[in-house]
């Protein structure tokens, strides 16, 4: 995810993408420890993911606008 793309988001919108992607990390971790998963940097991509929309929802919370 780009965050230009992540920031003309509503913050629902946001939010309901961080617990897709929460529940996508708890699925890759599982399929991790069974040695199922192929690609082992979807980990980092998808943690990535989850602290950019993290961060952009605290920056609203905050009020800061970029």
């Amino acid at each position: 995810m780009d965050t230009v793309d992540l920031r003309v988001k509503p913050t629902e919108e946001l939010e309901s993408d961080l617990q897709d992607l929460q529940e996508s990390l708890f699925s890759l971790k599982f399929r991790n420890v069974l040695s199922q998963l192929d690609d082992t940097s979807q980990l980092k991509k998808v943690r990535r993911d989850i602290a950019r929309t993290k961060t952009i929802l605290r920056e609203r919370s905050l009020g800061i606008e970029r």
